[in-house]
């Protein structure tokens, strides 16, 4: 499935890092920044967490609500919160349905050698859940000016 500008966010539900659920609907009345990245503390994946949290009121004075989206688990997204002080949650997307939902689970290659992973990409969603912009060349240390633009 690819999605585009002007599309609706499909909607999910799976749990945040501390285990409780998480619905992109009850994020409804407020602007999301849904960020699909591929692995907890990795350099890239810390980058761009960081440069989200270091700026992340400004983030939510322009009436952002921020939510990183990894296949990652529960377990691993609490390590990487507590490790770099992330005040926004992660959701965890074992099974991979979120992922799948916004067309970012893709081939990949890596020397030479091709795998199934995430793709850094970040959707801003409007207070409709209506998707507003698709970022899909992530600067990880700068990528919350991209989303602020």
């Amino acid at each position: 499935m690819t999605l585009s500008v002007g599309d609706p966010a499909p909607d999910f539900t799976t749990t945040d890092q501390h285990g409780k659920p998480l619905r992109l609907a009850d994020l409804r009345s407020r602007k999301v920044v849904l960020y699909f990245y591929p692995k907890d503390d990795t350099p890239g994946c810390t980058a761009q967490a960081c440069s989200l949290r270091d700026n992340y009121a400004d983030l939510k004075k322009a009436g952002y609500e921020v939510l990183g989206v990894s296949v990652d688990d529960e377990k691993s997204h609490q390590k990487f919160t507590k490790k770099y002080d992330l005040p926004f949650a992660l959701a965890a997307d074992t099974d991979k349905s979120v992922v799948e939902a916004y067309g970012v689970w893709q081939e990949k290659s890596m020397y030479g050698r091709t795998y199934m992973g995430t793709v850094r990409t970040t959707f801003l969603i409007d207070e409709n859940g209506f998707i507003t912009d698709i970022i899909e060349k992530i600067d990880t240390k700068n990528h919350a000016q991209q989303v602020l633009k």
